[in-house]
C-alpha cells in the first residue's frame, strides 16, 4: 500500500511538472508573440513599413512618415530602484541636420536613463526662462547649441506629461515617451514586470511624428537662412 501511494504520488507530481511546464512554455511563447508584434497596429502610418526586433524581444519599426524617414523603437526599463518598470518609446526622424551641437533636453533626468546619452554632454545649461520647471538641459558644444527661440516653439512637446526627452542633433530629431509601466499591484506582490501585452496604439504614436515633423522643418529652414545671412 505505502508503495502505491508513493507511486501515486509521483505520478501526480510528476503530471504538475509537465503541466506548469507547458503553462510556462505557452506562457513564454505569448509574451514572444506580443513583444514582437507591438507595434504592428502603428505599421499603417507607415509607407514602405520595415519590421525589426530588438534584443528585448520588442518589434522595431521603420519606414517613411509624410515623406521623412523614421525609426520607431521600444524599450523596457526594469531597474529596480524605479518605482515601476517602465516602457519606453523612442521616436527618431534620423538623417543630417544643419546644427552644429546636440541638446538634449530632459524631465526630471535620473543619470541612469537607458534610452540616452543625456549625462555624457558634456555642458549642462542654466533652464532658460519659460522651459519647464522640471527640465534639464545638457549640450555637447555651447556655441553652436540650436537657436532658443526654435526650440521654445516646441515646447508644447512636453505638454504631454509622458514626454521624457526632446533631442536635437546633428543626426536628427528625436521624442522619447513613457508608453506604460508595470502593474503596481503585480509588480509590487509578485515582481510581475510585463508589460507591452496590448500593440502600441496609433494615436499615441502619431502626435510625436508630427511634432518630429515640424521640429525639423525649423531646423532645416533656420539652417537655410544661416546660410543666407
Amino acid at each position: 500500500m505505502d508503495r502505491f501511494i508513493t507511486g501515486a504520488m509521483l505520478i501526480g507530481a510528476a503530471i504538475l511538472l509537465v503541466l506548469l511546464y507547458r503553462h510556462l512554455r505557452r506562457a513564454s511563447v505569448e509574451r514572444i508573440a506580443q513583444r514582437a508584434g507591438y507595434l504592428d497596429t502603428c505599421r499603417a502610418l507607415m509607407d514602405t513599413p520595415r519590421n525589426g526586433r530588438a534584443d528585448s524581444g520588442f518589434a522595431r519599426l521603420g519606414g517613411h512618415y509624410r515623406g521623412v524617414e523614421a525609426d520607431i523603437q521600444v524599450l523596457p526599463d526594469t531597474l529596480t530602484f524605479r518605482k515601476l518598470p517602465a516602457l519606453w518609446v523612442l521616436v527618431t526622424l534620423p538623417g543630417p541636420l544643419p546644427v552644429g551641437a546636440t541638446m538634449n533636453l530632459m524631465i526630471r533626468p535620473t543619470g541612469v536613463e537607458p534610452f540616452s546619452r543625456f549625462q555624457t554632454l558634456s555642458h549642462q545649461l542654466d533652464r532658460p526662462d519659460d522651459f519647464p520647471e522640471d527640465c534639464a538641459v545638457r549640450t555637447d558644444s555651447r556655441a553652436h547649441m540650436p537657436p532658443e527661440d526654435l526650440v521654445r516653439a516646441h515646447l508644447h512637446i512636453f505638454d504631454d506629461p509622458k514626454v521624457k526627452e526632446l533631442v536635437i542633433s546633428p543626426k536628427g530629431v528625436r521624442i522619447v515617451f513613457l508608453a506604460e509601466e508595470a502593474q503596481r499591484s503585480r509588480y509590487l506582490i509578485y515582481r510581475d514586470a510585463e508589460m507591452g501585452v496590448a500593440p502600441l496604439a496609433p494615436d499615441l504614436l502619431q502626435p510625436k511624428l508630427d511634432q518630429l515633423i515640424a521640429l525639423r522643418a525649423d531646423v532645416l529652414n533656420a539652417g537655410v537662412q544661416e546660410l543666407r545671412a
